[in-house]
């Protein structure tokens, strides 16, 4: 598909950026300087946030609708901007393939971002690994000397190592095998990093610094916690760090602007693009389409529990994408069976307080008997529902939609909702989970493994214990089986292990079989990857 797009000053142009504030990469990329956002809680754009009922395998459109979605309220005269996340090679080798939508409802150039865009991802990699490197030469040196200068064990290392490509071969390794300081560690995917969620999560350069330096990478025989500052390696990671921190300009297929940035996932992280992005974004435009990622049982809880309270944001509304092919998968097959899977989302949305949209997100192999039934279904739910056809129409497939989003925009007006969280942090982590579980899962209680139950109490001894949590589980299912089916009742998913993430700011929970390094399929989309003698790649998105 060939795209037309805007200088990018002209983009910046429209979303009133100072020019001094831009540095362009070429015509089509720039860097902002965070600098010139207001100060927090001066943003007054209205705030809608894209989740999805649940996904299969193969995504459901979700960003493909956020760009149509923008791109439809910039067609009737909203002044509307994006803020996504950066793809990872992962996925874009992977299952799924690129992440800047689809179609006609694309974030442009798809190649350049999809691939190395402007670097974001190798610096929170090479931030991430030199920590690791320095944990490593401590005990290396520590070995010959029988201390390390920081006290921290080597059988007590909490850090791993990070690489942005899906290898399963690499979730369990030995280090320095041999060597007078070997010992396992592993490998995660740099969309799973702290450092993608402190820096995702970060407000300013000193924010950002504070964050890593109280991050914690293992432990001392006293149960103490070792920090990076501890190891003398956080200014050097602010170095690595600074230009990663600025938000990336890039446009839509459309011409709206976009402020792509930071990539965590939603089922092993936080899933939301970063902090200042955000703010950014809601300082120039009337209504900023931001996204969460997989389903709201994931993204959606995570952006309004871990993100909103960070960056002092509150959507005005949400959007769940839904299918017929996803809501038949959950239904086994059975679409009206599958519909339950909606009823879960929208009431899950409607426990924060927020007015929800459904969008339909039209596939071409879809029946208008399917779709009616969908749309008869939502509105039996007093839920608002739109088509949106902007993968195969552009911006003019986002207007339905647009318009049932506006009119939500326009009831709230005078009295926007207000914060609402389902748990409180200072109840403690094993509270906040059970909450999650019966609330948003829909579980009877949530067990705690023998392993879980230590690392509990090594949280809490040290003064972790009322951080709120970052559930590390499979978007397949609300339960903690990818086979797990649709609207699963009776379970009781089980904690198999607890991270802290002291500079992010959370306690991450893993669930069930999760890998933070994820593995590529028998048949990778890697492999469909061509590049033509005009340098053009072919193959990075479904269908491309």
């Amino acid at each position: 598909m060939t795209q037309r797009t805007r200088p990018i000053l002209d983009v910046a142009e429209e979303l009133g950026l100072d020019p001094q504030a831009v540095t362009t990469l070429g015509t089509t990329k720039a860097k902002l300087d965070p600098h010139a956002e207001p100060p927090a809680g001066d943003a007054h754009g209205a705030l809608v946030l894209v989740s999805a009922v649940g996904p299969t395998r193969f995504g459901e459109g979700k960003t493909t609708v956020s760009v149509g979605l923008a791109d439809g309220l910039r067609r009737v005269g909203a002044r509307a901007a994006l803020a996504l996340r950066e793809p990872s090679l992962g996925p874009v080798f992977g299952m799924k393939g690129g992440g800047t939508g689809g179609g006609r409802a694309q974030v442009v150039p798809p190649d350049d971002i999809n691939l190395h865009f402007t670097g974001d991802l190798h610096a929170i990699s090479a931030a991430h690994n030199l920590l690791a490197a320095m944990i490593d030469t401590e005990l290396h040196f520590g070995a010959k000397a029988g201390t390390t200068a920081s006290g921290i064990r080597p059988d007590q290392v909490t850090w791993p190592r990070v690489l942005d490509m899906n290898d399963r071969a690499l979730r369990s390794v030995v280090l320095d095998a041999g060597g007078r300081a070997e010992r396992h560690s592993r490998f995660d995917i740099t969309a799973a990093s702290e450092v993608m969620a402190t820096l995702a999560l970060s407000s300013s350069l000193d924010d950002l610094r504070e964050r890593l330096g109280r991050t914690v990478v293992g432990w001392r025989d006293d149960g103490t916690p070792v920090t990076s500052d501890d190891l003398v390696a956080t200014e050097a990671m602010v170095a690595l760090l600074r230009e990663a921190l600025r938000p990336n300009l890039v446009q839509s297929a459309d011409g709206t602007p976009a402020l792509v940035h930071c990539g965590p996932f939603a089922n092993i992280a936080h899933g939301c693009s970063s902090v200042l992005a955000t703010r950014l974004a809601l300082r120039h435009a009337e209504v900023v389409v931001t996204e969460a990622g997989f389903g709201f049982d994931l993204g959606g809880e995570k952006f309004l529990h871990l993100k909103a309270p960070q960056a002092d944001v509150w959507p005005r509304c949400v959007v769940l994408v839904a299918t017929v092919r996803a809501l038949a998968h959950h239904g086994g097959g059975d679409l009206q069976v599958g519909l339950e899977h909606l009823d879960r989302q929208v009431a899950n949305v409607r426990s924060f307080g927020l007015p929800v949209v459904v969008a339909l997100n039209v596939f071409a192999d879809d029946t208008e008997e399917d779709l009616v039934a969908i749309e008869a279904h939502a509105q039996g739910l007093d839920a608002a529902i739109a088509r949106c056809t902007a993968f195969t129409d552009g911006g003019s497939g986002g207007v339905a939609l647009a318009a049932a989003v506006r009119e939500q925009l326009r009831s709230n007006d005078a009295e926007p909702p207000r914060r609402r969280a389902l748990y409180d942090p200072a109840e403690g982590v094993v509270a906040s989970l059970r909450t999650l579980a019966q609330r948003v899962y829909g579980a009877d209680d949530v067990a705690l493994s023998e392993r879980a139950a230590h690392d509990l109490a090594r949280i809490e001894a040290a003064g972790f214990g009322r951080l709120p949590v970052c559930v590390a589980k499979t978007h397949l299912s609300f339960t903690d089986d990818p086979k797990g089916g649709g609207l699963a009742r009776g379970f009781t998913p089980t904690v198999t292990e607890l991270r802290l993430a002291a500079g992010a700011g959370f306690v991450v929970a893993l669930m069930g079989s999760i890998f933070t390094m994820p593995g590529l399929p028998r048949e990778p989309a890697a492999k469909n990857v061509r590049v033509e003698a005009s340098g053009r790649v072919r193959g990075l998105m479904q269908g491309g």
